[in-house]
């Protein structure tokens, strides 16, 4: 069942650069609750790396006022090689900072467990991709550990996805939880990352 932060394929037909059908599925695309923004003094993206699913969130930041520009996940092709599927991410990402043109992004950092090494190269892999498009943009980048982003939204290092879901619902006064989870994730980076930018550019805490 397609949720309201994702669209159904037939929803979208673009294609990015090297010919592949792209991935990012998105809440503006699909009218589901971009939140209407004011002078918003500054925009930050959030993103949740990964190589079949990357998360992304973009939030207008006007004082201590957030809301959601964009977000949705963009998806890879499983059925190509590994450069191709970081190009689709590349033109994802290209796209994206191009249209909303981010003061920063908060990025995951690299979480890598023993007992699943290939999963953590391979976001690794994705997660060098998101920084290098972020650098080609002149963005600043600022980069959070799990237990950070959930500290930051729940008060808990440890709390779970669905605590996780329910503060980020609360926090930006969403009608129902954001789904998928690499979603949620993405929304509570950006909140980290405008948290981030505005103690180190008082200006924007004023406003």
């Amino acid at each position: 069942m397609v949720g309201p932060w994702e669209m159904t394929e037939a929803d979208h037909d673009a294609r990015d650069p090297l010919g592949h059908s792209v991935s990012k599925e998105g809440l503006q695309a699909c009218g589901a609750g971009s939140q209407e923004s004011g002078k918003g003094e500054m925009e930050v993206c959030g993103i949740d790396p990964g190589l079949e699913t990357t998360g992304y969130a973009v939030l207008a930041i006007d004082g201590d006022n957030a809301v959601i520009r964009d977000a949705g996940v963009c998806r890879t092709d499983t059925g190509v090689s590994l450069p191709d599927r970081l190009a689709q991410i590349n033109a994802d990402l290209d796209d994206l900072f191009q249209q909303f043109k981010p003061y920063a992004v908060g990025v995951e950092e690299l979480y890598a467990h023993y007992k699943h090494p290939r999963t953590a190269i391979l976001m690794g892999h994705a997660r060098g991709v998101i920084l290098a498009a972020a650098a080609r943009h002149g963005i600043i980048v600022h980069s959070f550990n799990a237990t950070q982003v959930k500290r930051f939204l729940t008060g808990n290092g440890r709390a779970s996805k669905a605590q996780m879901q329910r503060a980020v619902m609360a926090s930006l006064r969403l009608a129902t939880p954001p789904e998928p989870n690499d979603v949620a994730d993405a929304l509570a980076i950006a909140m980290r990352c405008a948290d981030e930018c505005r103690r180190h550019q008082p200006e924007i805490a004023r406003t």
